[in-house]
């Protein structure tokens, strides 16, 4: 659990004001018949503190945004990433050139401060892992900010999801809520035995998944020849009563039923999954990094989490970090004085590759969309 702990610090004393302010442009959370927030603990934690919406909680604080954006009438462009940062002969953040992706056209956009909040970096598929990401997680927000000379910290690790689910294949990957766990549910083997305490870590709990798949090989295989374990989801309902699962897990229900599988009923077969980027570009606690005019937030920095994250801490970061870091770009970029902008960097850049002999050989970078072929555990192609 390293860190750098003034960001954590920041993380912890402006949770109370983020999630204040979701609620006050309408986030729908949880609550207890008294009106109290519905408060549940993790894995990891010693106190309730998950604030949760059902479990499409993301896509809660999604809605309310969407609708202040367009409520304020704030410009934005859909299917147009960046592909580079443009600094200025004084070494500050001057703009970005981007791409549109349906007409391939390049865009020069000028500007005194950039924010990036890329995420992360699943779609990579590191040791070839499924991920829970969408599919705009290439890293591309990393390449950006290292070639323009931005700091990275803890890049090194991944956090790979103890549960994700394994079959059907339509959703090989996709995220079984720690939600799940929380309420009760059982990770048990092929021979209906339970391995390991459901709310330990999630560096533990997958360790102990794999360990129970891949060493001991008790795990249980799918047709398309995947490997995974019970996840008893039924026992929910038994330790806290008939319709918890319906009424706490709704999007979940709805999923698996396309699939005639009834969570209620029946245990899910999960394996880990790639999940979260602990590390990143290193940033302060007003989210700037270490090049003037350039901030980031959200899971393409590093430093809150260090090398392990805890549950629940991903969205709050990106609230936290993400006001603190508009903020203070905003008050930045009514102070700047503009320099000439330059493509130096990229120069300098290009010239470091050569020197290393990487100038041409070596993936596209940044790489904005993934190749949908990944190569599964047994080297055969499948389309995701």
């Amino acid at each position: 659990f390293e860190n750098i702990p003034e960001l954590v610090e920041m993380l912890v004393k402006d949770a109370p004001s983020a999630i204040r302010w979701l609620e006050k442009l309408g986030v729908n959370w949880d609550k207890t018949a008294d009106g109290s927030m519905h408060e549940l603990s993790g894995g990891g934690t010693s106190r309730r503190r998950l604030h949760s919406a059902r479990d499409y909680t993301g896509l809660e604080e999604m809605r309310v945004l969407r609708d202040e954006l367009r409520n304020k009438k704030i410009e934005y462009l859909e299917f147009v990433p960046a592909i580079e940062l443009i600094l200025d002969d004084r070494g500050q953040i001057a703009g970005a050139i981007l791409l549109n992706l349906e007409t391939e056209e390049l865009i020069i956009v000028r500007a005194r401060a950039v924010i990036l909040a890329t995420g992360g970096i699943g779609r990579l598929h590191i040791q070839g892992f499924p991920t829970t990401n969408h599919y705009g997680a290439t890293a591309d927000g990393l390449v950006l900010a290292y070639r323009a000379g931005a700091e990275l910290i803890f890049i090194d690790t991944m956090q790979y999801h103890p549960t994700g689910a394994v079959y059907p294949l339509q959703i090989l990957g996709q995220l079984v809520t720690e939600k799940v766990r929380t309420l009760g549910a059982q990770l048990v083997n092929a021979n209906g035995e339970q391995f390991v305490m459901p709310l330990e870590p999630r560096d533990i709990v997958t360790s102990a998944i794999i360990r129970e798949c891949k060493e001991r090989q008790l795990g249980l295989r799918t047709p398309h020849q995947e490997v995974g374990v019970w996840l008893d989801l039924p026992m929910i309902d038994i330790i806290r009563g008939e319709g918890t699962i319906a009424r706490e897990l709704p999007a979940m229900v709805r999923q698996y039923r396309r699939f005639n599988i009834d969570i209620t009923k029946e245990p899910i077969l999960v394996y880990p999954t790639l999940h979260y980027q602990n590390g990143g570009i290193k940033i302060n606690t007003e989210g700037a990094t270490n090049v003037p005019g350039l901030f980031a937030a959200g899971e393409c920095t590093g430093g809150v989490h260090g090398r392990n994250r805890l549950i629940g801490n991903s969205t709050l970061e990106l609230f936290v970090f993400g006001r603190r870091a508009g903020t203070a770009a905003a008050r930045y970029a009514k102070e700047v004085k503009r320099g000439n902008p330059t493509f130096e960097h990229v120069r300098r850049w290009q010239k470091e590759l050569q020197r290393v002999g990487l100038a041409y050989d070596r993936p596209v970078s940044p790489k904005i969309l993934p190749n949908y072929v990944r190569r599964t555990h047994a080297h055969a192609k499948t389309e995701i």
